[in-house]
């Protein structure tokens, strides 16, 4: 399906299937992504348990600093699908050029500055031991492929704006067989433990980053991505900082509340961080829809709102809340039932095993609330209105989970499990804020300025 085709299935297209389309995959890119995950804790898990737990402390450092960057990326979709909408092609490749810019000029800083504070936070983080030395290496590993890994993100957030959720994913998935393969060789054969797991994951990575930039400036590329597009361009930057700050503030917020949390987490021993950093990325994969279906909704708001199709965009958020509700449901109930083997199969230790098969029990009954949250955030990135997805995504952290967790650990003796119920009860509370600002419709204001127009009547006075 061409430019074209894909634009007029967006703005006029049955809803389900157009939903469906773009969220697919997505899905199985997310699935992917969390195939990365998974493939390094596998490996890694048969090192042993420091390992694990170490990789499990410093991921919510390594998800900050790419919050930081992605937000900008979330700003050009918002941008580029907009005025795609509205059928300003030009304008959409000015803004892919400089999402491509800025976003490898800060992967380059914040790899630096990353790799120079890494002791530090580990330590603030209370890793000690053998998890501060395999941490480290880890982690210093990862910073050094960051400007690969932002590269990417800026290439999936220019093809996702234009409709474009298969390309993204194919090159995810030759990625990620490449570590697949690179893992074990890397970490066993070659004898380089947790550096191998973290050299694997950069080079997989880098190598389709390379690839992916080179496609963008085909000829067959839909909104026709030249060089002089990569210039910086004083108004654009402005536009797309003011619209992704938000959102790199608030993905970053929770980035950072997962270190905090990690931290409280951690202060009930490295069984229950390494049971909640497993039970976290098999939660991830029941997700996935929810998530597909939210990122898609992104795309389709921005089209609908450039287009003028207010009515049709508000009918999207509501169709898209039927189906992750539902697709959710029949997940969480399939979790449930096989928790204890999905855990038992990436650890063999009984404490682990037992928190992490109740930590995945109890967080299946919030799971449809987290799809409706993942619509509220999809909905308010696409069309442009980042702060109420920043009011969100660090709400819903910083706000809620985070106090309740302080709260619990102090006025009751339920433990590690305090820490549970504190996830479900915030995913509750902060779905209620978000049909709350759903429902003010200052979403519906789109941030692109339409061209100008000049009418006849306006053509024959110029003319005498």
């Amino acid at each position: 399906m061409d430019y074209a085709e894909k634009r007029k299935l967006i703005l006029q297209g049955n809803m389900t299937k157009v939903i469906f389309t773009l969220a697919l995959p997505l899905v199985l890119s997310n699935f992917i992504q969390t195939v990365y995950n998974l493939t390094d804790t596998y490996w890694v898990g048969k090192i042993g348990t420091d390992e694990v737990a170490a990789m499990v402390l410093v991921w919510p450092m390594i998800f900050f600093f790419m919050s930081l960057g992605m937000g900008f990326n979330i700003a050009g979709t918002a941008l580029i699908s907009q005025y795609i909408g509205s059928k300003q092609r030009e304008e959409a490749a000015d803004v892919a050029g400089q999402i491509l810019t800025f976003s490898f000029l800060l992967s380059v800083i914040f790899a630096f500055i990353g790799y120079m504070i890494t002791p530090t936070v580990i330590s603030l983080l209370g890793g000690e031991g053998a998890i501060f030395e395999k941490g480290t290496i880890y982690l210093r590993i990862i910073f050094i492929g960051m400007p690969f890994m932002f590269g990417f993100f800026s290439f999936n957030s220019i093809k996702q704006a234009q409709g474009d959720t298969f390309t993204p994913m194919k090159l995810s998935g030759i990625s990620v067989l490449l570590n697949i393969i690179l893992d074990p060789i890397f970490i066993f054969t070659f004898k380089m433990g947790m550096a191998g797991a973290a050299y694997a994951t950069v080079l997989s990575r880098a190598l389709l980053a390379v690839y992916a930039v080179y496609v963008l400036f085909k000829k067959d590329n839909s909104i026709g991505l030249k060089l002089k597009h990569l210039h910086l361009k004083k108004q654009v930057l402005k536009v797309i900082v003011k619209i992704g700050l938000p959102s790199s503030i608030g993905q970053s917020a929770t980035a950072f509340g997962f270190l905090i949390l990690n931290y409280f987490i951690l202060s009930y021993g490295n069984d229950t961080l390494a049971a909640f950093g497993i039970g976290n990325r098999i939660n991830s994969l029941v997700l996935m829809p929810a998530m597909g279906i939210g990122n898609a909704l992104a795309t389709i708001i921005g089209q609908n709102l450039g287009a003028d199709q207010i009515e049709r965009a508000k009918q999207f958020v509501y169709k898209s809340m039927r189906l992750a509700a539902v697709i959710l449901v029949a997940g969480g109930i399939t979790m449930f039932i096989l928790s204890p083997w999905v855990i038992k199969g990436f650890s063999s230790d009984p404490e682990v095993h037992r928190q992490g098969t109740y930590y995945l029990k109890l967080i299946c009954l919030s799971l449809p609330l987290v799809g409706i949250f993942q619509v509220f955030i999809g909905t308010f990135q696409g069309s442009g209105h980042t702060i109420s997805a920043m009011i969100l995504m660090a709400g819903r952290l910083w706000g809620l989970r985070i106090p309740m967790i302080i709260l619990f650990k102090q006025i009751t003796n339920w433990g590690s499990n305090s820490i549970w119920y504190a996830m479900v009860l915030s995913n509750l509370f902060i779905c209620i804020l978000g049909l709350g600002i759903f429902l003010t419709g200052n979403w519906q204001k789109k941030v692109i300025k339409k061209k100008r127009n000049v009418d006849l009547e306006e053509l024959e006075g110029a003319l005498g």
